[in-house]
């Protein structure tokens, strides 16, 4: 018996892998290089095609050209730039190939992206430790002056109860709303559902200057009093109410006008949940003898969970940002200011960079948990699929 040769591969042994670029004769530092290229290739030709442009950086040229101009010319460009691209990765050996091409197309997205999100998020922070003209470090100082000044506390105080109160409102009569309009007729239900659903194509400004006609008050001899509230109120005998002055009932009063606005987003996503529920399910539970409200919470309930997480963590989210409400109809008076609308009136009015910067990281920090919390619900989902 003659033993195999040593170059043969022995039979059922498993050849060794090799990823993207291991071929023989292919350094793996170089398909890197290509890969850190082809990522940021588009990015710097496109600034590079914006500053070389005159055209589009001059003030007096007329506006609807040089937007025409760059729509043409970023379009038509960037695709040139992507064919190019391509045709440059197909003269590559076939393995380098396949490793530079995910970076070509997706790279310079993420390169755009990282710009845009993470480079603001890194230098928020850094001026979050400087002082208000960003010139001298002065450490934990705007932090300490979040937790230990009276003002900021009781935005950090209103924006909790916002992010407890607006949710759990938004979602529970959004739900209630998915349940009620599905046991309509498909056209009645269509247009019911367009009703419920329409302050959403209204902005958060728009709504409160909507609002502002229901609390709308004026003081003695400055006119008849015009808001819906103080309307209804005076006719049953009442004084009319600053209702935005009267703490702490005037943060509800704001409140509801979100609650306004999320509610017709969370009908109909829960709506179509609730469309996908198996009707085998619920005739069973009927069958066992279940009334209609314990088929609901026994059934519907539980199929629908994890779309109630997610539409409540996207209110969430929403809430904790919100500033137009506040700041369109109180300025923060009265004892309304919230996060988000102090960390504007910081920016801008008072011209303080580091508490502004402060506030946008303590936002950012709290807005962080309830990513995680959507990123597992996600990948639980997924394993179960």
């Amino acid at each position: 018996m003659t033993t195999p040769p040593a170059t043969q591969q022995t039979q059922g042994s498993e050849s060794p892998r090799t990823g993207p670029g291991d071929e023989p004769g292919t350094n793996s530092v170089l398909v890197w290089l290509l890969r850190i290229a082809s990522a940021l290739i588009l990015p710097l030709l496109v600034i590079a095609f914006f500053f070389a442009f005159d055209f589009l950086r001059d003030e007096d040229a007329n506006k609807a050209l040089q937007v025409v101009v760059a729509v043409i010319a970023g379009v038509g460009g960037v695709w040139g730039m992507y064919w190019g691209m391509d045709q440059l990765i197909n003269r590559l050996p076939e393995r380098t190939g396949r490793a530079v091409r995910p970076f070509a197309f997706v790279g310079p997205a993420m390169a755009i992206l990282s710009f845009y999100l993470v480079y603001p998020a890194v230098n928020t922070t850094v001026i979050s430790f400087q002082d208000e003209r960003s010139k001298a470090f002065v450490g934990l100082d705007n932090y300490i002056r979040i937790f230990t000044e009276s003002t900021y506390q009781v935005a950090i105080r209103n924006s909790l109860g916002w992010v407890i109160l607006v949710p759990i409102a938004a979602v529970g009569i959004g739900l209630a709303f998915a349940t009620m309009v599905d046991k309509l007729s498909r056209r009645t239900e269509s247009i019911t559902k367009s009703l419920i659903f329409l302050p959403m194509a209204i902005s958060f400004v728009g709504a409160a200057v909507v609002f502002a006609f229901v609390y709308g008050f004026r003081p003695e001899g400055f006119g008849n009093q015009i808001g819906i509230l103080n309307a209804i109120w005076t006719n049953f005998g009442g004084d009319p109410v600053n209702w935005l002055a009267q703490q702490p009932w005037n943060n509800l009063f704001l409140m509801v006008i979100l609650v306004w606005l999320q509610t017709g987003f969370s009908m109909v996503i829960l709506s179509s949940a609730i469309k996908g529920v198996p009707e085998v399910l619920l005739e069973a539970a009927r069958i066992d003898g279940a009334s209609e409200w314990q088929a609901f919470w026994k059934v519907t309930i539980p199929s629908i969970s994890s779309t109630i997480v997610v539409v409540w963590t996207t209110v969430l989210i929403t809430t904790w940002k919100v500033f137009d409400i506040v700041f369109v109809m109180t300025g923060g008076r009265d004892g309304t200011q919230v996060v988000a609308q102090q960390m504007v009136t910081e920016f801008f009015t008072f011209r303080n960079n580091g508490l502004g910067a402060a506030l946008a990281v303590l936002l950012f920090i709290a807005v962080i948990p309830i990513l995680i919390i959507n990123v597992n619900r996600f990948r639980s989902q997924e394993a179960t699929r």
